[in-house]
């Protein structure tokens, strides 16, 4: 049975994209016609502070515009598994990078190298968007081809090929493990 409604929180350090990918995901949700709520909020230190993204993503109208139990999270620090634990439950499928963050071991845990993997492919600035093409690939959250044709709009020439790249290999992650 597929699943309606998303309660998503991506967080990290600024400047590692997350905002960016909280706007992609909603977008991509309202491309395929669904119910969209995302918001962001960040430290004092736009980069290097704590930085964190919500999306709820519905069929029916979205009442209440905060995330309460994430059904889906992305951490790309330790210390930002720590801040949202008061939305993380048992049941939430949490992706982390495998690298940077130790988590509890349990089940609907995903760690996977989203930065050591950006930093082959020349720009670690491009986790956010691994990460973001592991979760939708995992989740089903929203098509990749709705990302897909997000990236082509939102970036130019050798970003446009990059962040494509990106995507592909967040794939490839989960489609390999």
């Amino acid at each position: 049975m597929e699943k309606h409604r998303y309660e998503v929180v991506l967080a990290g350090s600024g400047g590692q994209g997350l905002v960016v990918s909280g706007i992609l995901l909603a977008n991509a949700a309202m491309l395929e016609k669904k119910n969209v709520v995302q918001t962001a909020s960040y430290g004092i230190a736009s980069r290097g502070g704590f930085s964190m993204a919500e999306v709820i993503v519905d069929d029916s109208e979205i009442l209440f515009q905060q995330v309460l139990q994430a059904d889906v999270a992305l951490v790309l620090t330790q210390v930002s598994l720590e801040k949202i634990h008061g939305v993380v439950t048992p049941a939430t499928r949490l992706f982390y990078d495998s690298d940077l963050v130790t988590a509890e071991k349990r089940k609907g845990l995903f760690g996977y190298p989203f930065v050591q993997r950006a930093r082959e492919l020349g720009n670690v600035g491009v986790a956010n968007i691994i990460a973001l093409g592991a979760i939708s690939k995992h989740t089903g959250i929203v098509k990749l081809e709705s990302l897909d044709r997000l990236i082509e709009e939102r970036y130019r020439g050798r970003m446009r090929e990059l962040n494509v790249k990106a995507l592909r290999e967040g794939e490839r992650l989960v489609a390999t493990s």
